[in-house]
């Protein structure tokens, strides 16, 4: 199927330009914390407004597994096709366009982490991760190993617990997963990163967490909170380069 057909369900339209790099992401769980605006209102640039849904804004904690990653016209690059990684995330929107602004990303491949450091200035670090399947429960397991950097782990299994259904717009678990865009700040500008994919096929899930340091702020009265958990088995995307904000 191509994707590019299919663009009622996006928020606003995809880009005109070319898209660079596809890329096919497994075995995913979105687990989210409602929190109040004011507990990360520093941490994000003063050009972006934080989205909020009934008040609030979200972060998100979203581990799974790259595939078949490869940039357009060309083939794939050994070693570099596969490999875990976990992001923390939380939302908000510039020129009116809704996206994602990453507080850390952190995956196993090191020439991965390096390249998307250097090209789309975002801010991953290298860990080490163990992720295994049995039927539908993935075990997922990640330690943080980048040097000069806040060390931080993840340790929890998670299932899907439902069929699969594509969330309605002006819905929670709409809100919170169709986002098309991510923005990040590169020689002091503010850029965005569009991305294009299908629905989420989303599930909900049941997920045991039995470690999770990956965001310090996200301190004890929260986690012990239970998380919105969503279960994504397997979605493909395709990635445009970063485009300069006007602010």
């Amino acid at each position: 199927m191509n994707v590019l057909n299919h663009t009622n369900h996006r928020p606003y339209p995809i880009p005109t330009s070319p898209w660079v790099m596809t890329q096919t992401w497994n075995h995913l769980l979105f687990a989210h914390w409602p929190v109040p605006v004011s507990l990360i209102r520093e941490l994000i640039p003063i050009n972006l407004t934080i989205d909020t849904f009934n008040g609030y804004a979200w972060i998100g904690i979203v581990p799974f597994e790259m595939s078949l990653i490869r940039m357009r016209w060309l083939p794939p690059i050994p070693f570099t096709t596969h490999f875990p990684e976990i992001n923390v995330r939380t939302y908000v929107i510039a020129e009116n366009k809704p996206g994602v602004y990453f507080f850390s990303l952190d995956a196993t491949n090191s020439l991965a982490v390096a390249a998307a450091r250097a090209f789309f200035s975002l801010p991953y670090y290298k860990a080490q991760m163990q992720v295994t399947t049995d039927k539908e429960k993935v075990f997922y397991k990640s330690k943080r190993t980048h040097k000069n950097i806040t060390q931080a782990q993840f340790t929890a299994d998670y299932r899907p617990v439902s069929d699969i259904f594509h969330a309605h717009k002006a819905t929670l678990d709409y809100w919170l997963t169709e986002r098309y865009c991510l923005y990040t700040h590169k020689n002091s500008d503010l850029y965005r990163g569009d991305i294009h994919h299908l629905p989420w096929p989303l599930q909900k899930a049941e997920s045991e967490i039995s470690l999770n340091t990956m965001f310090p702020l996200l301190h004890s009265t929260i986690t012990e909170t239970k998380p919105l958990l969503h279960y994504a088995h397997q979605l493909k995307v395709l990635i445009w380069p970063l485009v300069k904000v006007n602010e």
